[in-house]
């Protein structure tokens, strides 16, 4: 099984809006090493993360992070360790459009 380290993905989501941030390719497992976020607005906000198995509808079981604050102009790195299966996506909610989500990690294949 080939191990590729990458980044799995990146996204600036609307205001208010889950948005997938990653989708683990088929017949391919992932780990999401870290993921940060970054607030680039001068205000503070705040920002949710859930992973839905196989693509399910989001479900309040699927969120890692609820509503967690964010300072103004700073950035948040959680060292999270998340294990995904083919078809699980990994999803971000921001309280406003000045977010940014980056993820990090490798996939098996």
């Amino acid at each position: 099984m080939a191990q590729t380290y990458k980044v799995l993905g990146q996204i600036a989501p609307s205001a208010t809006t889950a948005t997938a941030i990653y989708t683990v390719p088929s017949a391919t497992e992932a780990v999401v090493s870290s993921v940060t976020v970054c607030n680039r607005a001068a205000t503070s906000g705040t920002f949710r993360l859930a992973v839905r198995p196989n693509g399910a509808t989001l479900a309040n079981q699927h969120y890692v992070v609820y509503d967690t604050s964010i300072s103004p102009n700073d950035t948040v790195i959680l060292t999270i360790g998340l294990t995904l299966d083919a078809a699980d996506v990994l999803e971000a909610y921001a309280s406003s459009a000045d977010m940014t989500f980056h993820a990090y990690g490798s996939e098996v294949s």
